[in-house]
């Protein structure tokens, strides 16, 4: 089984932050190497532990930013 990796190459925002210290964040991050997507998901307070999240391409991001735009 391959090694899984992980590279947040650029830090957004804090969301939130719970009692244990996990923050929800909104970055860019690469995974196994490929291109930066947005990803927003619970982070441990080191940042070498992740919970489930979601992540966007640049063109899903922009329909979401649209979106909220139009609000």
């Amino acid at each position: 089984m391959s090694e899984f990796k992980f590279e947040i190459e650029e830090k957004l925002l804090v969301l939130s932050e719970n009692e244990k210290g996990w923050t929800k964040e909104l970055n860019r991050v690469s995974f196994n190497g490929a291109e930066a997507k947005w990803d927003i998901r619970m982070w441990s307070p080191d940042h070498t532990k992740m919970g489930k999240g979601i992540t966007l391409t640049q063109e899903e991001f922009l329909v979401i930013l649209d979106a909220f735009r139009r609000r």
